[in-house]
């Protein structure tokens, strides 16, 4: 567990507070945020990430060629960077929680 929470800190990825979250670890960079399972001396599976908004999470969305960020009561177009630092921050999550 120490070697991926050395990954994560590498890839410049922090925990959220998230005190009513008992099943998941929340981690963030640069706006975006992921939930992480919470296991038994670890990590489980990684959820989609999305945009933390003033709503929650905005998820992803295409529509025809169009991306957008949706949540409940929210919707802003994604523009291409921000798609792709998503799509790192994901990629990010997903390498630092590999080999645990």
């Amino acid at each position: 567990m120490e070697e991926v929470l050395a990954r994560l800190a590498a890839a410049n990825i922090d925990f959220l507070t998230a005190l009513e979250l008992t099943t998941h670890f929340v981690v963030t960079r640069d706006g975006f945020v992921a939930l992480i399972e919470r296991r038994e001396g670890g990590f489980g599976n990684i959820g989609a990430p999305g945009l933390l908004c003033e709503r929650g999470v905005a998820q992803l969305i295409w529509r025809g060629e169009q991306a957008f960020f949706i949540a409940r009561g929210f919707a802003e177009p994604a523009t291409p960077e921000q798609i792709e630092a998503l799509r790192r921050f994901g990629r990010d999550v997903k390498n630092s929680l590999a080999s645990q």
